[in-house]
């Protein structure tokens, strides 16, 4: 039975309260209003709960088109439906233009209003799904709005909260797609910082002979084309965070001139003669092996200590296949949303093969392969393993076995490889399940190859 808040503007009781007991006969709470002046009012109290507003058109003090800009301000991601004793097809378009569900012409239409009401309803609650997912991927991120459980994750959020209140220099270092920008902003959030801008510059984004004036701007006539003095993403970030991602990708002479910000807090903007001071934490990352850059000349030494005061590694997805079915539902759920569609979860061979895969692109690769995968889906189906890419298939990691796969050997290692996907990796409890010793696990999980 559908449910959720409705609010109904009619000036005419009668039909009102008539139109009100039909729709809370299908389970809905109905606030009844009889003029715009109090439905704005109810819309303002309530525009958390409301999922469809219901207004009459011919309202004693406005026009209830007139008045949809209103509905949607006060309530985004709700629906409107209009209704009136005289449709017209011109006002029928204008309603719809300026944002209705339907516009409905009164009459014997109860029926007609329910199943309207139902898919306006339907619509609203997607929205609002859509909108509270937003809001959890995109929100000032924190180290608890970070989605994941395992060891791995854990060690390095606990290093970040660790270092966010500091104003000490960080380096991430990870695979490309694994979070760091996420971890980047974390920190920010977590700092005295948080108040001010947290800028983020990917230093393989830009040509390599634009990314210096970029990063520290430029006076007027600096060069061919500088008509104008411009402040560069430094100064964007003074007082807040700067994050450069990929820094392996700065030229030498920028990197000298990273290193007087690091040690001075003060650059010199391209064609000044004097340098300009600036108060910025710096949060940098990598998916190189700075350490061995330096060593072999690529990477200035001493900007890589400073980088290196303090550094967190952010793991892999491979690292943490126990965080993967977590990131996927979140996914799932996010893209059904705003697909408008419902897709309850996974069929358990579909899920063992996203815990398998080894996700070379790590959590950016899951986010896109959840994202086909939710497209083809059927509405209200489980997803299953032949939504997922072909190459992901052979790209999944068997357990591999010598001899026939209908051996003793490969039928016991096939068993416990599923109870160990089924207890995620719980040692102790999946020793517990097979009823043997956690010594013997061990051992059978080395003498089968499975990865633990």
């Amino acid at each position: 039975m559908p449910t959720g808040t409705l609010l109904l503007i009619d000036d005419e009781a009668r039909l009102r309260q008539l139109l009100a007991r039909v729709l809370e006969l299908e389970g809905y709470t109905v606030v009844q209003a009889p003029d715009a002046y109090r439905g704005l009012e109810l819309l303002q109290q309530h525009a958390e709960e409301v999922l469809v507003v219901i207004s009459d058109v011919k309202l004693p003090d406005a026009n209830g088109v007139d008045l949809l800009p209103k509905f949607k301000a006060k309530a985004p991601d709700a629906e409107v439906v209009l209704l009136t004793a005289f449709g017209t097809i011109p006002d029928g378009v204008r309603a719809m233009k300026q944002g209705a569900f339907d516009y409905l012409t009164k009459g014997d239409f109860e029926q007609q209003l329910v199943v309207v009401v139902e898919r306006a309803a339907e619509k609203a609650r997607l929205r609002r799904r859509v909108t509270e997912l937003e809001k959890k991927v995109g929100q000032r991120h924190s180290f608890s709005s970070m989605i994941g459980e395992s060891a791995a994750l854990r060690k390095a959020q606990n290093l970040g909260e660790q270092v966010a209140p500091t104003d000490s220099t960080v380096l991430l270092e990870g695979p490309t797609g694994s979070g760091k920008e996420l971890f980047a902003q974390a920190i920010h959030q977590a700092s005295e910082r948080r108040l001010k801008s947290f800028v983020a510059v990917n230093c393989s984004a830009f040509p390599k002979d634009l990314l210096e004036s970029e990063l520290f701007g430029y006076k007027k006539g600096a060069f061919t084309g500088a008509l104008t003095d411009k402040k560069g993403l430094l100064e964007e970030a003074n007082g807040g965070t700067l994050f450069l991602d990929e820094i392996g990708e700065l030229e030498l002479n920028v990197q000298a001139k990273f290193l007087r910000v690091l040690e001075l807090q003060q650059f010199t903007k391209l064609g000044d003669t004097k340098p300009s001071s600036v108060n910025v934490r710096l949060v940098a990352a990598t998916n190189r092996n700075l350490k061995q850059e330096a060593a072999e000349g690529r990477f200035r030494p001493d900007l890589y200590y400073r980088l290196s005061v303090f550094t967190i590694d952010v793991p892999p997805l491979k690292a943490r296949p126990s965080d993967v079915p977590l990131l996927a539902n979140f996914f799932l759920q996010y893209f059904a949303a705003k697909l408008g569609k419902r897709l309850p979860g996974f069929e358990p061979e579909c899920l063992r093969l996203l815990q398998q895969y080894e996700w070379p692109g790590n959590v950016r690769e899951l986010k896109n392969v959840l994202e086909r995968a939710a497209i083809l889906a059927l509405p209200n189906e489980l997803l299953t393993a032949d939504l997922l890419p072909d190459e992901f298939h052979a790209r999944a990691r068997p357990v591999r076995l010598d001899g026939d796969d209908d051996s003793l050997r490969a039928v016991e290692a096939r068993h416990i490889s599923r109870i160990m996907l089924d207890l995620q990796g719980n040692k102790p409890e999946v020793a517990k399940k097979l009823g043997i010793g956690l010594t013997t696990l061990y051992r059978k999980l080395q003498e089968y190859s499975i990865e633990s």
